[in-house]
């Protein structure tokens, strides 16, 4: 399960980690997800029924399930595409769907998603579940929109699966009167608009067919809590493997250097077809939480481009025209078939030897770091990186930490860590004061201190 308890480690010595030396040349009250290890999360707490739910079981139709997450201008986009990622990881039929008058919408943090279809095209469909994403002023555009509140009304009077998270429990589901007699939690900043005494505070709470949760920094057990619902706890647990998480540490220093700066900082994102999307997303949003500029960068023909969860997210600009500028940062996301068509493109190619040539900051999360290494960007660096690549790694690995960070280098293990990769970044960057601040703000569990 994604750890988010971790302390965050001041520069540490080789010799207290697990390193891989080069090779040689040639339900219940308390939701507990089954897992072969402990989860880190504080759990996702369920309302004991009423009398008005006890009796009724959630009636769901055939696999594959159909999930519907509406999305709106100013939709918290890590909500939306880790709903939607982690569903289709599990199998779900999902659909994102605008209620705008054209499929693409502007997100909080500036990130631009084209929606599969528009809200209409599903009013007459039935989903075994529809999830509410938060962000502003995205829950009150959903809120306003007759089509969906027909859609979730029904949902909830015919007893199948509902859900909203960050603002959308009290912004979206409490003026549609689906709040009554349940339970619910939702953002911090909103948890004094819900009534007191239905009002909790747990990252994720089910209420009969209601699940409610706080911010970004909780999607994921959100989207999790659903796999379960949906799917039964033997389908979280293989999602879960996937995000390589696990037990560990959460960031881990060696060759430690500064990155001060006297300007905002410019980071680069390039991206292709096939890139992890739920990466992506993550990395932008948090970064520019943070004041940073963040450029994505297309290296296809279009800058429209689809990730391996078959989401559609449209670049700031193609990789030729951000070559012209001098980024402090390059980060290369995952997704096994986008890192290769990023490894292809000369441009970027060109871009990250000139980063290294200068000592500027580059680095890579999950399976691109075995593409820097094929561009000899990483002779003699200590990294870390997704599991089923480390052994073609030539440079040294630490397999206990979710982020390494060697010099001018950082990398980061796999999607379960993008969240502390993003905030280690931000650190760097500004001081742990900084990225503790974006961290309570998505209400994501970070150390009060840089030692703790």
């Amino acid at each position: 399960m994604l750890s988010v308890s971790k302390p965050l480690l001041s520069p540490t010595s080789l010799a207290a980690m697990a390193i891989r030396l080069p090779p040689t040349p040639h339900a219940p009250t308390h939701y507990a997800p089954p897992h072969r290890r402990t989860s880190p999360f504080r759990p996702v707490m369920r309302a004991a029924p009423s009398s008005s739910t006890a009796a009724t079981a959630v009636s769901l139709p055939p696999s594959p399930k159909k999930v519907l997450v509406p999305i709106a201008m100013g939709t918290e986009e890590m909500e939306a595409v880790i709903l939607a990622g982690v569903l289709r990881r599990a199998g779900a039929d999902v659909t994102l769907a605008s209620v705008e008058d054209g499929l693409e919408i502007e997100a909080s943090y500036g990130t631009r998603i084209i929606a599969d279809k528009p809200i209409a095209a599903c009013a007459d469909q039935v989903f075994d579940l529809v999830a509410v994403p938060g962000g502003m002023p995205g829950s009150v555009r959903l809120r306003d929109n007759e089509i969906l509140q027909r859609i979730m009304v029904r949902q909830a009077e015919e007893k199948r699966l509902y859900g909203a998270i960050c603002a959308a429990p009290a912004v979206v589901l409490m003026p549609w009167g689906l709040h009554k007699g349940r339970k619910i939690t939702c953002h911090p900043s909103f948890i004094g608009d819900l009534p007191t005494f239905r009002a909790v505070e747990s990252n994720v709470q089910v209420s009969g067919e209601l699940t409610t949760s706080r911010g970004p920094g909780t999607a994921f057990q959100f989207a999790l809590s659903f796999v379960e619902q949906l799917f039964g706890p033997h389908a979280v647990e293989d999602v879960d493997s996937t995000l390589i998480d696990a037990a560990l540490e959460r960031s881990t220093e060696v060759n430690r250097v500064e990155w001060p700066f006297d300007h905002k900082p410019q980071v680069l994102i390039p991206i292709a077809n096939g890139s992890e999307e739920m990466e992506i997303i993550m990395l932008v949003d948090i970064l520019r939480r943070a004041n940073i500029n963040v450029v994505l960068a297309s290296v296809d023909e279009s800058t429209n481009i689809v990730g391996s969860q078959r989401m559609k997210i449209v670049a700031d600009k193609c990789i030729l025209d951000a070559s012209d500028s001098k980024y402090d940062l390059i980060i290369i996301p995952g997704g096994p078939a986008g890192a290769e068509r990023l490894h292809r493109s000369t441009t970027l190619k060109k871009l990250l030897k000139e980063q290294k040539q200068a000592s500027r900051m580059y680095g890579g999360i999950s399976y691109s770091p075995l593409i820097l290494q094929k561009q000899g960007l990483l002779e003699d660096k200590t990294v870390t990186a997704h599991p089923s690549i480390v052994n073609q790694l030539t440079c040294q690995v630490i397999d206990g930490s979710k982020v390494v960070i060697d010099g001018n280098l950082i990398t980061g293990k796999g999607l379960g860590t993008v969240m502390d990769f993003s905030l280690a970044i931000v650190r760097k960057f500004f001081g742990h004061g900084r990225a503790k601040s974006v961290a309570n703000g998505m209400v994501f569990d970070y150390p009060k201190s840089r030692n703790a």
